[in-house]
């Protein structure tokens, strides 16, 4: 099991929390099914960027980005050189710490 720590974020967590998921897991995957409501307006397809997360710590444990995230991540509100799409970023041995991003673009949730 590897333990992925989320940073405090005003609405999805204002706490903080630090969750158990088996290898293999996507980052998104083990937040929602750890009750933190991460946007994945695409539904986990890799088609939008509202599962933007920034990696502080393990960053190097997941695997390469395949040329379709990068090509999103691009799109993305607070864009870090250790930004990863929670839906595609699966979870090694090594504990992750990661930081929701204040914002994201969805433009539905946002009210646009």
């Amino acid at each position: 099991m590897t333990i992925i720590r989320i940073l405090p974020h005003q609405e999805y967590c204002p706490m903080g929390a630090s969750v158990q998921v088996p290898v293999g897991t996507s980052i998104c995957e083990a937040l929602i099914e750890n009750g933190i409501a991460l946007e994945h307006a695409c539904e986990m397809s890799c088609a939008c960027t509202t599962c933007h997360v920034i990696v502080r710590e393990g960053f190097a444990s997941l695997g390469e980005m395949e040329e379709t995230e990068e090509d999103l991540l691009d799109r993305a509100w607070g864009l870090e050189p250790n930004s990863r799409l929670a839906c595609q970023a699966i979870v090694a041995k090594t504990d992750l710490v990661i930081e929701i991003p204040r914002y994201s673009i969805n433009h539905a949730k946002e009210k646009h």
